[in-house]
């Protein structure tokens, strides 16, 4: 007998492991003496691969699956009315519950076991408990079991029943029967009753360690079946499927060619077998079973490897056995990697504070660590903590908006250089005149040109500065919040004095702009020498300028400034055009340093203010306001929050999970090695 699975993980090299693998190979011979003999079922290697299916179902029962852990199942599927009930029973020795429509509401976990006490011991689990039953009576306590968890209509669940059978002469093995495949529901389903049975088959056929057993009837089209098409989604070359015909004896005709031709490929091979009718026995039906594949005309050319119950029974305790084998050092690997990093989150967690003591040290720690990591945003300019949030990266943000603002303000404050040259200094002109000697430039017409100039502009470095605390006021929330992120009450407390800090130090920004902006209105001054360069530049352009409204040129190119529109302006005497192009190139050369002036002002003004608000008043104001008020926000640190208690649980969930899984295939491997 050939078996072709897909390696479940990495093989250990170590004895054990193969040791566990050759006794499964050894069944080969036992399964050869049972298609002779026609033995009970069970054969001396359920006593070798027992520990290790005892060690599955122990891991299954644990709930290891919710871990992330796949284990390996034998997964039965069948279109409704397939015959897999039957298939159960007869392998089982047990009557299942029968009737119109679907039978299995829920997953059956069907864990057989040989024991030789001459009465079988039978029973559920499920909801926590373990409910005994009786041969006589298990069709009613599955019926009645599977209404408690589905509910007594006929919709399905996917919470599993599990159903343990004790028995002598069974073969030591454990299934999940699924529901039957319907697609056309029955009064009192519901309507999406196909895709809620393909949803839980897919869920368990689909992982890499299921076998799937595919019930199929012999009185159908093999390709038409659904429990074909769906086993195809996820093992399309049928590597891991193993098919059952049932009900051979309903239509003998062509099953040979069916079942060699393998049209919908089915990697573990065939295995048909006779339904029990009636009242028959189990013995009765095995022997009727041998009878028929032995002397019916047709059905006595299928080969004996591909026939009976016993057969069927043995190639899935070899095949489970394998499976089990190849699949252990993989899941000893994932549970321990699942174990270590479980308990790497735990120790990450908070400690539980008992004391007020314990609950100021540990706020002090958290005040003391943003102001390190605030340190090194926003002062520093380093990013390593957040290499990729680029919103942390403080440097290179604040560098942006800086820029941003200078651009803002040289293109708000740019002169209409077309229509309207000079006519501002010429109106300026006039109305600065007064009693007074001729040709002498009022310092009354350049400040009411520089505060209309200012005032133009003066909104842009108030919301500059309101934007850039904006953005810290987020960083440092951000940087307070993750270092926090386990004590809530204390967050909701940080939350709103980071917030009343971040409020002063806008008004505070906002009175200083305020004032600057003032002098910026009231005075002129400035020692820089560019300014003085910069005039004299224009200035020499004065004559040449002059010249060309005399040659009644309508545009005239002003190196700094650009091309102008002189048209409009030959209507004016020279003596005003000579002050008003003195007024505009003074104001030009001045009005740049004021720019200058504003954004440089402004960087070093917030660069100081971030500083000392990091180093120094961030600590200072949040301390006294949470640790002076007594608002309950340190005693508050004491109580967990909801979801940091949710997660330490589940943490402490897994890890307990997962170190008796360990546990488990600990004591399993143990076993193995003492029989190498």
């Amino acid at each position: 007998m050939s078996v072709a699975l897909k390696h479940c993980g990495s093989v250990s090299e170590e004895e054990r492991w193969s040791s566990s693998e050759n006794q499964a190979e050894s069944l080969e011979e036992k399964h050869q003496e049972v298609v002779v003999s026609h033995v009970p079922i069970v054969s001396s290697f359920n006593d070798r691969i027992r520990p290790l299916l005892d060690a599955v179902d122990k891991l299954r029962h644990l709930q290891v699956m919710k871990e992330g852990i796949q284990l390996p199942n034998i997964v039965v599927v069948g279109d409704q009315s397939s015959g897999k009930s039957s298939v159960l029973e007869s392998l089982a020795g047990i009557s299942l519950p029968r009737g119109q429509g679907i039978c299995t509401r829920v997953p059956l976990i069907m864990r057989l076991q040989h024991h030789t006490a001459p009465e079988p011991e039978l029973s559920l689990e499920f909801s926590g408990k373990a409910v005994p039953t009786s041969e006589a009576e298990i069709a009613d306590a599955i019926t009645l079991a599977t209404d408690e968890i589905a509910g007594s209509g006929k919709g399905i669940s996917n919470t599993p029943l599990t159903l343990v059978v004790k028995k002598k002469g069974v073969p030591d093995l454990t299934m999940v029967d699924l529901p039957g495949i319907t697609r056309v529901p029955v009064h009192g389903q519901p309507e999406n009753i196909y895709e809620q049975i393909a949803d839980i088959i897919m869920e368990y056929i689909r992982p890499e360690e299921s076998i799937i057993l595919n019930v199929l009837s012999a009185t159908v089209d093999f390709t038409t079946c659904e429990s074909i098409r769906m086993s195809q989604k996820v093992d399309k070359n049928g590597e891991r499927t193993l098919a059952v015909v049932t009900k051979a004896d309903r239509a003998p005709e062509g099953l040979l060619e069916k079942v060699t031709a393998d049209d919908v490929n089915i990697g573990l091979g065939y295995v048909c077998v006779r339904n029990r009718i009636g009242d028959e026995s189990y013995k009765e039906a095995r022997k009727v079973e041998a009878d028929l594949f032995e002397t019916h005309s047709l059905l006595s050319k299928i080969d004996k490897s591909m026939v009976g119950i016993p057969v069927l029974a043995q190639k899935l305790v070899h095949i489970q056995a394998t499976i089990i084998a190849r699949c252990l050092p993989e899941i000893v690997r994932k549970i321990n990697e699942k174990l270590n990093a479980s308990i790497k989150d735990l120790k990450r967690m908070p400690k539980t504070l008992s004391t007020v003591g314990e609950a100021l040290t540990t706020f002090m720690g958290i005040v003391g660590s943003a102001k390190e990591s605030l340190n090194k945003i926003i002062v520093r300019g380093e990013y390593d903590e957040y290499l990729d949030d680029q919103n942390m990266h403080c440097a290179a943000r604040l560098a942006e908006m800086l820029n941003q603002y200078s651009e803002e303000l040289h293109e708000f404050s740019e002169d209409d250089l077309t229509a309207n040259f000079m006519m501002r200094e010429i109106q300026i002109l006039e109305e600065s005149k007064g009693i007074q000697l001729p040709n002498f430039l009022p310092r009354t017409a350049f400040l009411a040109i520089l505060q209309k100039k200012v005032e133009k502009v003066s909104h842009i470095p108030v919301d500059f500065a309101e934007k850039v605390w904006t953005y810290i006021e987020g960083v440092i929330m951000s940087v307070l919040m993750h270092r926090s992120e386990n004590y809530h009450q204390l967050q909701l407390s940080t939350r709103r004095e980071v917030y009343n800090l971040m409020e002063k130090m806008k008004e505070r920004s906002r009175n200083w702009v305020t004032e600057i902006v003032q002098m910026e209105k009231l005075t002129d001054y400035t020692s820089d020498p560019a300014y003085l360069n910069d005039w004299n530049g224009l200035m020499a352009q004065q004559q040449e300028f002059m010249d060309a409204l005399e040659n009644e040129y309508t545009e005239f190119q002003i190196e700094g400034l650009g091309e102008v529109a002189i048209a409009g302006l030959r209507a004016y005497e020279k003596p005003v055009l000579l002050q008003a192009f003195d007024l505009k190139m003074r104001m030009t050369a001045y009005w740049e340093i004021v720019l200058r002036r504003l954004v440089d002002s402004m960087a070093l003004h917030l660069q100081f203010c971030a500083r000392n608000l990091v180093n120094k008043e961030m600590e200072e104001e949040i301390v006294k306001e949470l640790v002076g008020r007594h608002d309950g926000a340190i005693e508050g640190m004491l109580e967990e929050s909801s979801a940091v208690a949710a997660k330490r649980e589940k943490l402490n969930g897994s890890i307990k999970v997962l170190s008796e899984s360990k546990n488990v295939l600990a004591n399993i491997m143990d076993k193995i090695a003492t029989n190498v």
